[in-house]
C-alpha cells in the first residue's frame, strides 16, 4: 500500500472541500454518513470480488464483444 499516494488523496481532498467551503457550494458528496458509508460499502464489494477474483466479462456475455 502506498502511503505517500494515501496522504497526497487526503489532502487534495481536504483541498478541494475547503474550496467547497469557502465558495459555498455544496459538496459532490453525501452529505450525512449513511450515504458515505454506502460509497465505502460499494468500494469494498468490488474490492472483494476483485480479491476472491469473481467475476463475469458481460460484454462478452451479452455478445457486444
Amino acid at each position: 500500500m502506498n502511503y505517500a499516494l494515501i496522504a497526497l488523496a487526503m489532502a487534495t481532498g481536504a483541498f478541494t472541500g475547503a474550496i467547497f467551503g469557502l465558495l459555498d457550494v455544496p459538496m459532490p458528496a453525501p452529505p450525512e454518513l449513511p450515504g458515505l458509508l454506502g460509497i465505502v460499502g460499494v468500494y469494498l464489494g468490488y474490492k472483494l470480488t476483485e480479491h476472491l477474483d469473481v467475476g463475469i466479462d458481460l460484454l462478452a456475455a451479452l455478445g457486444v464483444d
